[in-house]
Order: structure tokens, then sequence, then C-alpha cells
């Protein structure tokens, strides 16, 4: 069972989270981490599908400010999503994906299992503890721009604010497919995250 401490949200306000477009390497089920990898035709077109479904989002839904990921692939799909908003966009360092160390390149195998569950940490890489609390730490900071804000960032990081959210951490995210995320309501634990409908 995993140990769920330390970092949890601390501004409760709802925003929209969306992880990157997909990669040769995501393709290939590879661990990326901090190799920067650009996203792939397909990633490319998925972005431009969630610009198109983030245009429209809904009453009191619409982004005021976006939030990046310093890594490519992360900041192309992040600019294709502001072109569309006409808005510009920020960076944070602390929204780069988990260092995996050795395993970067490598395929996701049982060890990712371990990983999440605070049993292992790759040669060289980052524990989940530790990415956990720095995606909070940069989701924090994120929150006090004006908002509704847009973070957009890497499938690791956003399994590290699940657990934080009080839900099961090793869950994939679809590559770009944003989500609404919603703090607990009424005294509850648990955030709530509703998927964008995308344009077929």
């Amino acid at each position: 069972m995993t140990e769920v401490s330390g970092a949890v949200p601390e501004r409760r306000v709802p925003f929209w989270f969306l992880r990157h477009g997909e990669t040769d390497w995501n393709a290939r089920g590879l661990s990326q981490g901090n190799v920067d990898i650009p996203l792939n035709a397909v990633g490319v077109e998925q972005a431009r599908r969630a610009a198109l479904a983030l245009t429209e989002p809904g009453e009191g839904r619409r982004i005021v400010s976006i939030v990046a990921s310093p890594l490519g692939r992360a900041q192309h799909t992040a600019r294709v999503v502001a072109e569309a908003l006409g808005l510009d966009f920020s960076t944070d360092e602390e929204l780069r994906e988990v260092g995996f160390g050795v395993q970067e390149g490598q395929p996701m195998a049982e060890w990712f299992d371990d990983w999440v569950e605070g049993r292992f940490t790759p040669e060289g890489g980052e524990s989940f503890a530790a990415l956990r609390t720095r995606t909070v730490r940069a989701i924090d900071r994120a929150l006090a721009l004006p908002g509704p804000v847009l973070v957009v960032a890497h499938g690791a990081l956003w399994r590290a604010f699940r657990q934080s959210a009080g839900l099961p951490a090793n869950v994939r995210t679809p590559n770009a497919l944003p989500l609404w995320v919603e703090p607990p309501l009424g005294g509850g634990d648990a955030w709530r995250f509703t998927p964008a409908e995308l344009a077929g």
C-alpha cells in the first residue's frame, strides 16, 4: 500500500492540467525522464486538438495563465495552446519531469511500479516522494497566477500530484488530454478530474 505523507496542495482552486503530446519514446514505451525528446507528428496533432478544445472551455473555465515544464515536449505543447488562446506562457523548473537516472531510455517495466510505491529509486534518479514534494510546490506556485491556470507538464509528475490529491497514483494520463481539476468539496480529501471533450 502506498504511504501518503508530506506534501498536499495548499491552494485549493480549480485549474487545467495538460500532459504533453506524444513523442517517439512514448510510442515505444520507453522511460523519458529528463531526456528532451521532441513531439512526434502525432504529438503535434494531439496538441492542436487540445488547443481547439481549450478555446471554448465553458463557463468559468477560460484559461488566463499558462505555465509549463522547461522540457521541449511540454513547451511545444504549451506554445500550440498559447497561440490558439492568444496568450503567452511561462516555465517553472520544478514542473520538469522526474529524473529516472539509469532507467532513462529503458522500457517501462516492473521497476516503475516499485518506484511509485516508494520501494525503489533508480541509480541517479529522483524518488517518488521527492517528486511529489516539488510537484505540489510547483503547482501551488502556478495557482498563485491569475486563473484559471493551465499547467502543461508530464505523466510521472501527474502521478505524484494524484497521490497528493488523495487519488490512486499509478494511473496513466493520456498524452494531450486536457483535464479540468477541481479541489475537494464539503471537506473531502480527493480532487476531481474531468477530461475535456476533444474533436474527432
